[in-house]
């Protein structure tokens, strides 16, 4: 459900925008008030999706509303409602933090088109906070080896860059973390990383996944919808398993980094995007280009910079180090104290076959955890961590 505030003083006006708005939408729930006073205390009381503020009102004019608000929710779109002579000052409210603002009386197609076009901007928002919260807490790379320390070493010279990079590796390695290494050392960390998991998505979905669609471009397309793309517009698009994507959707992710343009299923309209783009597979990319399942001019447009994530097995020298910080980060996350590992424990752990990886070897501490002794000893590792 989207909450909608409309702060208007003519009766007849707020009327007609509520009407429409309704109508339009089954999951718009629509509040309107006659001053901006009023409409002031419903903002700090109230969790709202989109308000509409017309400029010239008695008691507290649009102007102050909006600078007012802007204070309290920031993240909520502000649409003016402008008299013809309030034009100037619409334009004017833009750069004080407007979305934009529609004239009266106003047009059905425009009013409309705001408010959708509004309502998905406070979406993206609200799912980039989330996404840059994940962030924050810390992908850490936890590694001394030499395969990680040349990783580190690669991640410093091209994070700063547009680089575009391809990370390959078995599942479990831990490409994603490569992905937000490179997100949070470069220019762009102030913008959002977006996750595209291409396995994930079904195939007749990836496109409106990455580009979004138009109301109307298939069965289901109730709304026009933002893609993936424009969420992570001045970021980074992280498409993990990028081997799995559909031909199709191949062509126009190469378009998207030829031209730096895209365009939304069922629309003919270009959208000018500035992204930087990593991608990453475990499949062997080279193989399926050969097999015809991947395009060879993407895989070059991808591939600028190779970051290989080597298998658990070829890095065991950091093995301690990783059951270290498992171990700290699980007791944490529990609330129950911190167990020890013996020598022996971690030796026999350093020799067991990690086929999952990282992964693998993160539920086998936490497993260790919650079932061995307060000391975590080579008996425990038989009896808890075989296969």
């Amino acid at each position: 459900m989207s909450e909608i505030l409309i702060i208007e003083d003519e009766a007849a006006i707020r009327r007609v925008l509520t009407k429409i708005i309704s109508e339009e939408n089954e999951s718009y729930n629509v509040t309107a008030v006659a001053d901006g006073l009023l409409g002031i205390e419903m903002i700090k009381n109230h969790d709202y999706d989109l308000i509409l503020c017309d400029i010239k009102m008695p008691k507290m004019d649009g102007v102050e509303v909006l600078e007012k608000a802007k204070k309290i929710k920031p993240e909520i779109p502000i649409v003016m409602i402008s008299g013809h002579g309030d034009l100037d000052t619409a334009v004017n409210t833009m750069r004080l933090g407007a979305f934009d603002y529609i004239s009266k009386p106003p047009d059905l197609n425009r009013l409309l088109n705001t408010v959708r076009n509004a309502l998905d901007t406070k979406t993206l928002l609200v799912e980039n906070k989330r996404l840059k919260k994940k962030v924050s807490k810390g992908y850490q790379m936890i590694g001394e080896s030499p395969a990680i320390s040349h990783i580190k070493e690669i991640i410093e010279k091209v994070a700063a860059t547009d680089a575009r990079v391809l990370i390959t590796g078995p599942n479990g390695t831990g490409k994603e973390l490569v992905a937000h290494w490179l997100h949070e050392k470069s220019d762009r960390i102030k913008a959002p990383m977006i996750e595209v998991n291409c396995a994930a998505i079904p195939s007749e979905l990836i496109e409106s996944e990455l580009f979004g669609h138009v109301k109307g471009s298939f069965t289901g397309a109730n709304k026009d919808r933002a893609g993936k793309f424009e969420a992570a517009n001045g970021g980074t698009i992280f498409l993990d398993e990028i081997g799995d994507m559909s031909f199709s959707a191949q062509a126009k992710v190469l378009r998207a980094l030829q031209e730096s343009t895209i365009s939304r299923v069922g629309s003919d309209k270009d959208i000018k995007v500035n992204v930087r783009v990593v991608a990453a597979t475990n499949k062997n990319l080279k193989e399926e280009i050969a097999a015809g399942r991947f395009r060879e001019d993407l895989y070059h447009r991808l591939a600028v910079i190779l970051i290989k994530v080597p298998s658990l097995n070829d890095r065991r020298e950091d093995v301690p180090l990783l059951v270290d910080f498992f171990t700290k980060k699980i007791s944490e996350t529990q609330g129950t104290p911190e167990k020890e590992f013996s020598e022996a424990a971690i030796k026999l752990l350093q020799e067991y076959d990690w086929t999952g990886n990282i992964r693998e070897l993160r539920n086998v501490v936490e497993r260790l955890i919650i079932l061995g002794e307060k000391e975590i000893s080579a008996n425990d590792i038989k009896l808890f961590a075989s296969k």
